[in-house]
Parts: structure tokens; sequence; C-alpha cells
């Protein structure tokens, strides 16, 4: 038996149940895990220097974040929620920079 931790909707609405739950074996065998392989951990750790096709797609992705950056700022009152949600649009520039260096590959 393998054990996981669900997440999942209570009858009402709102409500949330944190369940730990015995998966068969059978069942945990369906269950997708993606652990990734060498040449994928290769890639990640390697320079991809930007390219005419690729350079534009930076600078969308950079100035989209730095307009919902300031909508953010500018919608939000300071605090914590606020400098957590700078700091999320700031990793997801990033995340999205390095799917784009990466060719899409995992």
């Amino acid at each position: 038996m393998t054990l996981v931790t669900l997440t999942s909707l209570g009858k009402r609405k709102g409500d949330h149940l944190n369940i730990e739950q015995p998966l068969s074996d059978a069942t945990a065998q369906k269950v997708s895990v993606q652990v990734p392989n060498d040449d994928a951990i290769q890639n990640w750790f390697t320079y991809h220097p930007p390219t005419d096709e690729t350079i534009p797609k930076y600078h969308a992705v950079r100035d989209a974040g730095l307009a919902f950056a300031r909508v953010i700022m500018a919608s939000c009152p300071p605090g914590a929620d606020t400098s957590t949600a700078i700091r999320k649009v700031r990793e997801a520039v990033m995340t999205a920079n390095a799917a784009i260096a990466c060719c899409g590959k995992p």
C-alpha cells in the first residue's frame, strides 16, 4: 500500500478536508509522477543564449509581469499578501523565461 495525502472538497462550498488515505498498489501504479532524467537535468543547467526568436518572447513575458505587478501594487494594500503576490509574479516570469530558454523541454 502507498500512502498519499489528498485534499478534497467537502459537501458544502468552501469546505476543504485534508485526508491521508492508503491507495492500493494497482491504483498507486496509475499515479503519474514525473521524475527528471539526466537529459532534462542537463538541459536545465545549461546556458541557453538568447536568439532572435526568443528575445521578443522574453520581453513580452517580462513586460506582462511588470504590468501585472504594477496592477497589484496599485490595487492592494501594503502587507505580506501583496509582497507574496509580487514575489509569485516574479517567480512566474522567471519560470516562463526558463520554459522559453529550454524550448519547452521538461
